[in-house]
C-alpha cells in the first residue's frame, strides 16, 4: 500500500555534511529563495544578462548569504566542487581526445568513402549525411558537427537541387540523439547536479540511444526516399555546374568566393577547418591528390599540417580501444580519456612544441565547458548546503497528489522535452532537475534513474534556439528557422519519447515504483 503523504515526508534523507551557517531561516523562506533563485538564474542566462558561468557563480552567492550560509558559504562551494572534479577531467580529456583525431585525419576516409557512396542519389545523399553527422556527433561539439556535416554535404545537396532544410532536418536530429554522450554535456550536467558518476547515468542508456539512433536513420531514410521521389536521379552532367547556369545562384555566399567569381573561395577558418568556395572546385582539388578529390567540397583542410595518414590505424585502433573501455566500465572515465589523450598527443605529436601547440588549440573549446562546470558547484553546494533544495522538494512533493509520485521518473523525461527547448540545459539540470529528484526520492525513485529519465530530451534540445550550434546550423545552410522546426520537431519529439521508451523497458528507468 502507498504510504500517506505525512510518513513520505518524514523519511530520513540520506547523510549530508553539516555546515556553520549565521542563521536558519523558516522552511517557507528557503521555498521561497530557493525558487527565486532559479528563476532570476534561468532569466538572466535566456535573455543573455550573463553568460552562464557568471550566472553560476554570482546568483547562488547572493541567495546564499540571504539564506543564511555566511561563512559556511566557502565550504558548501569546495565541496560541490570536489564532486564535480571527476567530471570537469572527463570533459577536458574527451574534448582533447576527440579534437585530436579530428586533426590528424582520422574522420577524413569517413567522408571520403560517403562522397565516392553517395553518386546522385538523393537517398544515399541524406542517409550518408545522417552517418557523417552521427560519426562526426563524437567528440561532443555541435558546433563543429554542424561545420563538417553541412560543408561536406551542402555542396552535393545543391548540385541536385535537394532542399537544405533536409540536411539541417538530419543534422540536427543525430547530432540530438548523440547529445546524451558523456562528454556531450546533458549528461554531465544530470550527473553533476545530483552528484553522480557519468557512467552510472550513461552506460545503461546505451540500448535507449542506439534505439533512438536507429529510429532517427529511419527518419533520414524516409526523407531521402522522398527527396528522390521529388527529382529523381539528377544527369551526373549537372554535377558539374556546367548546365542551367551551374546552379552556383543558389549557393550560399558563404560556400562562394566573396567576389562570386568562380574559382574564388571564402575565408573562414576555424583551426583545420577551411571553407572552400564551391565556384571553384579545380583550385580546391589542386590541393589534394589528383585521384582523390572527395575533400575538395569539405572544410577539412587537405592540406593542414596536423595530418598524420600512416598513423590513421593505430588512431583507430586507440580510438576503438577508448570507447570499448567507456562501454565496459572497468576503469573511470576520466582516466580513461586522460590517457587516451597522452597517448594521441605522443602517438602524433613527437616534439614538444608540436604536443604544446595541439594543446593550445583546444583550449578554447576545454575551458568555456570545464570552466562553466565547476563553476555550477556554487548553484549545487548553495542549494544543497543552505537547505534550499530539501525545502523546495518538501513543498512540491506535499502539493503532488500521492497517485503521481510514483511516475515522477517518467514524467520528468516527458517534461524534458518542452523544459529544455524552453531553457537552457543549465537551467533545466542545475534548476530544476534537483528539485524533481528530490521530491522522487519521497516515493523511493533513485536521483540515478531521474537523471537518466531527464537526459531523453535531448533531441528536441538541439533544435531549440537558445542553443547557439543550432543557428550556426542554419546559418551555414541559409535555412529558415521556422523551416527548420516544421520538419525536425516532430521527428525528434518521437525520438525523445522512443528513447524513453526502451529506457523503460530496459529497466534503466523505472515506469513506476510500488
Amino acid at each position: 500500500m502507498q504510504p500517506a503523504m505525512s510518513e513520505l515526508l518524514l523519511r530520513a534523507a540520506d547523510e549530508k555534511p553539516t555546515y556553520d551557517l549565521a542563521f536558519v531561516p523558516p522552511e517557507w523562506v528557503l521555498v521561497i529563495l530557493g525558487f527565486t533563485m532559479v528563476l532570476v538564474f534561468m532569466t538572466l542566462i535566456m535573455t543573455k544578462r550573463l553568460t552562464p558561468m557568471v550566472a553560476l557563480i554570482l546568483v547562488p552567492t547572493i541567495f546564499g548569504l540571504f539564506a543564511g550560509a555566511g561563512l559556511g558559504l566557502g565550504d558548501m562551494v569546495l565541496d560541490a566542487i570536489g564532486n564535480m572534479a571527476p567530471t570537469a577531467a572527463l570533459l577536458m580529456f574527451a574534448i582533447m581526445f576527440f579534437g585530436i583525431m579530428i586533426d590528424v585525419g582520422l574522420f577524413d576516409p569517413l567522408i571520403r568513402f560517403i562522397t565516392r557512396l553517395l553518386g546522385d542519389d538523393p537517398a544515399k545523399v541524406v542517409l550518408g549525411t545522417a552517418l557523417l553527422a552521427a560519426a562526426v556527433s563524437l567528440d561532443g561539439d555541435g558546433s563543429t558537427t554542424f561545420i563538417i556535416t553541412t560543408s561536406a554535404m551542402l555542396p552535393i545537396y545543391l548540385r541536385l537541387g535537394m532542399s537544405p532544410v533536409v540536411l539541417t532536418c538530419v543534422a540536427g536530429l543525430m547530432n540530438g540523439t548523440m547529445n546524451i554522450l558523456p562528454w556531450g554535456g546533458p549528461t554531465v550536467r544530470a550527473a553533476t547536479a545530483l552528484n553522480l558518476q557519468v557512467s552510472d547515468v550513461f552506460v545503461p542508456m546505451i540500448p535507449a540511444m542506439l534505439v533512438g539512433l536507429v529510429v532517427a536513420f529511419g527518419f533520414a531514410w524516409m526523407l531521402g526516399i522522398q527527396e528522390r521521389n521529388r527529382l529523381g536521379r539528377i544527369d551526373a552532367t549537372r554535377l558539374d555546374g556546367s548546365a542551367d547556369g551551374g546552379l552556383l545562384a543558389g549557393v550560399p555566399k558563404l560556400f562562394r568566393g566573396a567576389d562570386s567569381k568562380p574559382g574564388a573561395r571564402a575565408s573562414l577558418h576555424t583551426g583545420n577547418l577551411v571553407t572552400v568556395g564551391i565556384g571553384g572546385p579545380a583550385v580546391a582539388a589542386a590541393q589534394v591528390d589528383p585521384t582523390d578529390t572527395a575533400m575538395a567540397d569539405t572544410m577539412l583542410d587537405p592540406t593542414r599540417a596536423t595530418l598524420r595518414p600512416k598513423l590513421i590505424w593505430a588512431n583507430l585502433v586507440l580510438t576503438v580501444a577508448v570507447m570499448v573501455l567507456l562501454v565496459l566500465d572497468i576503469m573511470p572515465l576520466p582516466y580513461v580519456f586522460m590517457v587516451g589523450a597522452g597517448l594521441a598527443l605522443v602517438m602524433n605529436f613527437r616534439r614538444l612544441k608540436d604536443q604544446a601547440a595541439e594543446i593550445v588549440a583546444h583550449a578554447p573549446s576545454i575551458v568555456g565547458v570545464v570552466s562553466m562546470v565547476i563553476a555550477a558547484g556554487v548553484l549545487v553546494g548553495v542549494l544543497s548546503g543552505t537547505g534550499m533544495v530539501d525545502a523546495m522538494a518538501k513543498w512540491i512533493t506535499s502539493v503532488l497528489p500521492t497517485e503521481v509520485g510514483p511516475f515522477l521518473a517518467p514524467i520528468t523525461g516527458v517534461l524534458s522535452i518542452p523544459f529544455t527547448f524552453f531553457m537552457s540545459n543549465d537551467a533545466f539540470y542545475y534548476g530544476i532537475l534537483p528539485v524533481l529528484s528530490q521530491s522522487a526520492a519521497h516515493f523511493g525513485i533513485d536521483p540515478v534513474e531521474m537523471a537518466r529519465a531527464s537526459i531523453t530530451g535531448q533531441p528536441v534540445h538541439l533544435q531549440s534556439p537558445l542553443v547557439p550550434a543550432i543557428l550556426l546550423l542554419v546559418s551555414l545552410a541559409s535555412v529558415n528557422l521556422g523551416d527548420h522546426h516544421k520538419k525536425v520537431l516532430w521527428r525528434a519529439t518521437i525520438v525523445s519519447l522512443v528513447m524513453l521508451a526502451v529506457g523503460i523497458l530496459t529497466g534503466a528507468i523505472p515506469l513506476f515504483v510500488a
